[in-house]
């Protein structure tokens, strides 16, 4: 497993009050929520058709860059 790599995001009062509440509600940690969070995502846009495209597009693009 890779080394833990630190983030700072910067979210409105209001998102930072229902973040904490629902932490606290969960009974995790703030973290926790939001990792958990990240994962559903990024799993999601993996099954989404149009993102799996696009970054195929990306992928045959950058590999004509570098010439391979």
């Amino acid at each position: 497993m890779r080394t833990p790599k630190a983030m700072t995001i910067r979210l409105s009062a209001e998102q930072a009050e229902e973040l904490e509440t629902v932490a606290a509600v969960d009974d995790q940690p703030i973290a926790e929520v939001i990792r958990a969070a990240i994962s559903e995502h990024i799993d999601a846009r993996k099954r989404d058709e149009g993102f799996r495209k696009s970054l195929r597009d990306r992928i045959e693009r950058t590999q004509r860059m570098l010439g391979e």
